[in-house]
């Protein structure tokens, strides 16, 4: 039978497979340190002396802006787990992880996962890499396998070639345009056809990236002779295989895309999906224009960046900002010059990490406008509430820092060629390998590493106050926000969980831990964007026993689950007609987890049954049972 390249790489990892489940084995993990610090602390608590993968990498490239101990102190204890535990580690400023992992550590054919929603990043390189939370990767790193559930595998076939100007960011934006936010959950998008050939690996990287955007599991690419090509100039050509789908390879859906047919577009505020062409926001004003993150930061992107920018200004009402994907592109920009052009060119340089992607720099002015390369506009990520985000690829995004504003670029007249050289710059000095055998390392924490909240067993009747309602498309940044102030708490759960939904409700915290058990009410697709288990770990320290909405994202679904909170679908007719502040019984939770009985959920004021189902799978049950997927672990590792 000709199976999908998905199914190949599933049935070579697969360890066992129920009616709703894969279970897989992941052969690489990666973390970063917004993420890293917690999954580091979960692995401990494991009880393990190595990890179990092939390679483990930590990263630190989130929180490297340092404006107390806190994120020095967390970068140090980071090194010290990877030396103790047999992890490569990556040091602050060697750049962001997924594109220093597509750079050494990438290989066609493997498993990844990452504690970072952007992991697909990976599939670019024709790897299967997926986002989780930081326990599920402290798992994988112990050697258990990964749970996902069985995913419809979607062929999106690619034909022609892009057109001068357009670029791999405009053929995800035109797929969030066609599917929206939520058109990629329980979706794996798998790409083929002959516009395959057209796309280097770091533009298919930008496609698999913002995948994440679309809540897909992950995306893939076929490994194939433009991934052999990277590789070689990677130095690392002995771990290339040829992957793709077999002829006559079945799928759940096809979506076919002319790339000859795109033109430049841009996602408008506030989510990536809003997306329109650039001719159609031409003349409006631009304040700020950032290139850089992990979907557009790479060697091609910012030698096309220098090559525009070459003799020319940035127009002197906008502020243009780049930061490098990895110490490699800024040492290769400036061996060949084209640093110098951009310097020359009036633009700030940025240190080669997110930075201003998760918030950490560069917040817009007041209402102002700004462009980015990046793959997330949400409404106060920026670090300004007031300013508008949009989306673009970096040919959009330079012109509009050239002309002030707004312009489709390919009225700047012939697109710049760019050459790849056939070998890159090979410097792994800032990539600490860990021993070849555990040795005891003395693991260094600051004050502001705390140990883990813990929850108790599952409890059979909850009653629960609504503590918000809330709406469609709530995202881990309305849960948990980011920014410099509140990222640098990660590592201290009780003092970052006073900003859960301190965006919507300022005063969040002190009501929830006031009122006792509590819940949230939501509507579609709750919990989108990033994989931080903060936005679960958080509110749980707080109380909240279940959240009640009419669908969820699947990270965070995983990582509400982990730690023993209930993800109950409601109806709309129930979840319109219950009010913030309502009561709500929840019955029989012990035999519904069994599988004995269905839930029950009741409003108290009115004695109406509610219209709810808590759909889990014998694993999953058995993790909420326990409490949580670390009570679960903790019981199994050490009996």
């Amino acid at each position: 039978m000709a199976k999908s390249l998905t199914d190949k790489i599933i049935e070579e990892h697969l360890v066992e497979a129920t009616d709703t489940e894969y279970a897989l084995r992941i052969d690489q993990t990666l973390t970063q340190d917004a993420t890293g610090t917690m999954a580091y602390l979960e692995f401990e608590a494991i009880g393990l002396d190595r990890v179990k993968t092939e390679v483990s990498v930590s990263y630190v490239d989130h929180n490297t802006l340092q404006t107390g101990f806190e994120n020095a102190d967390d970068h140090r204890f980071l090194q010290d787990v990877a030396a103790r535990y047999g992890v490569f580690f990556s040091r602050p400023g060697n750049g962001i992880c997924h594109q220093v992992h597509l750079e050494r550590f990438g290989a066609p054919g493997k498993t990844l996962l990452g504690s970072d929603s952007h992991t697909p990043t990976g599939g670019g390189i024709g790897m299967l890499a997926i986002g989780a939370g930081g326990l599920d990767v402290a798992a994988a790193m112990a050697g258990m396998p990964f749970n996902i559930p069985k995913p419809k595998v979607v062929s999106i076939v690619l034909k022609s070639s892009l057109q001068p100007w357009v670029s791999a960011k405009d053929v995800i934006l035109e797929i969030l345009r066609r599917l929206t936010v939520k058109g990629g959950v329980g979706r794996i998008f798998e790409y083929s056809g002959p516009g395959v050939r057209s796309l280097s690996v770091p533009e298919r990287a930008t496609i698999t990236n913002m995948g994440a955007e679309l809540g897909a599991t992950t995306s893939i690419f076929p490994s194939d002779e433009v991934t052999l090509a990277f590789l070689k100039a990677q130095g690392r050509e002995k771990v290339f295989r040829p992957l793709a789908a077999d002829k006559g390879a079945r799928y759940d859906e096809i979506i076919e895309i002319d790339l000859g047919q795109l033109e430049p577009l841009a996602a408008c505020p506030h989510s990536p999906d809003q997306v329109v062409s650039v001719r159609e926001l031409s003349g409006r004003k631009v304040d700020q224009v950032l290139i850089g993150s992990c979907t557009n930061s790479s060697l091609k992107d910012l030698l096309m960046v220098a090559a525009v920018l070459k003799g020319k200004k940035v127009h002197p009402d906008t502020s243009l900002a780049i930061a490098p994907g990895s110490r490699q592109v800024l040492e290769m920009l400036s061996d060949d010059g084209s640093l110098k052009d951009i310097i020359a060119a009036g633009a700030r340089i940025l240190e080669t990490a997110c930075g201003p992607c998760i918030g950490m720099g560069q917040a817009p002015g007041t209402g102002g406008v700004s462009v980015r390369t990046f793959n997330r506009n949400f409404h106060g990520r920026s670090g300004t509430a007031s300013a508008e985000v949009y989306l673009a690829s970096p040919e959009v995004a330079v012109a509009c820092a050239l002309k002030g504003s707004f312009i489709d670029p390919r009225e700047l007249g012939a697109s710049p060629r760019v050459s790849i050289p056939d070998s890159f710059l090979i410097d792994d000095s800032m990539i600490i390998k860990p021993a070849a055998e555990p040795h005891p390392v003395e693991v260094r924490r600051g004050p502001n590493i705390l140990p883990l909240p813990k929850r108790g067993p599952m409890e059979d009747t909850l009653t629960l106050t609504v503590l918000l309602k809330l709406s469609d498309n709530i995202t881990t940044d309305d849960i948990m926000p980011a920014g410099s102030k509140i990222l640098p708490l990660r590592s201290n759960i009780e003092a970052i969980s006073r900003y859960v939904f301190s965006g919507i409700d300022p005063d969040f915290s002190e009501h929830a831990k006031a009122a006792g058990p509590g819940c949230i009410l939501a509507g579609e697709n709750y919990g989108q964007g990033s994989s931080r288990e903060h936005a679960a770990l958080a509110p749980m320290h707080l109380g909240i026993k279940a959240v009640f909405a009419r669908s969820f994202a699947r990270i965070h679904r995983s990582n509400l689950i982990n730690f023993g909170i209930l993800p109950i679908v409601i109806d709309n007719a129930d979840y319109s007609s219950l009010a913030q502040g309502a009561t709500i019984t929840v019955k029989n939770i012990h035999k519904a987890l069994s599988g004995a009985s269905a839930l029950e959920v009741f409003s108290v004021s009115t004695g109406t049954k509610l219209g709810c189902s808590l759909t889990l799978s014998g694993r999953e049950s058995e993790l909420m049972r326990e409490g949580g997927l670390l009570n679960y672990l903790h019981k199994k590792v050490r009996g």
